[in-house]
């Protein structure tokens, strides 16, 4: 099979990435200059991804690998964020206030 982008993940993946920076799509759209906020809601719906000029613009403001924030098919790319990152993500949710604890 040829590996492909899952949009679905990955879309999943930006949400992490943004609320872990306490980010909004309003936010994003203003960073990146876009034209409608309707444009990071696609991304993060799985509708589309966003452009690779746009993906080397976000790994900086998240400070991570583009790799990081793109899920492919292939095997490797379904591991989980380890559970440390996890557990201090949801640590800080609920210093924030979000008592639901909800990730993705």
């Amino acid at each position: 099979m040829f590996p492909m982008i899952d949009k679905e993940r990955t879309g999943r993946r930006l949400k992490y990435l943004m609320r872990a920076k306490g980010l909004t799509p309003r936010d994003i759209q203003k960073y990146l200059s876009l034209s409608c906020v309707q444009t990071v809601y696609r991304w993060l719906e799985g509708v589309n991804v966003p452009s690779i000029d746009n993906l080397y613009a976000l790994a900086g403001l998240f400070r991570v690998k583009i790799d990081e924030m793109v899920v492919g098919s292939r095997r490797q790319d379904f591991v989980l964020p380890d559970t440390r990152k996890k557990r201090m993500f949801l640590y800080y949710m609920r210093l924030c206030g979000n008592s639901s604890g909800a990730l993705l």
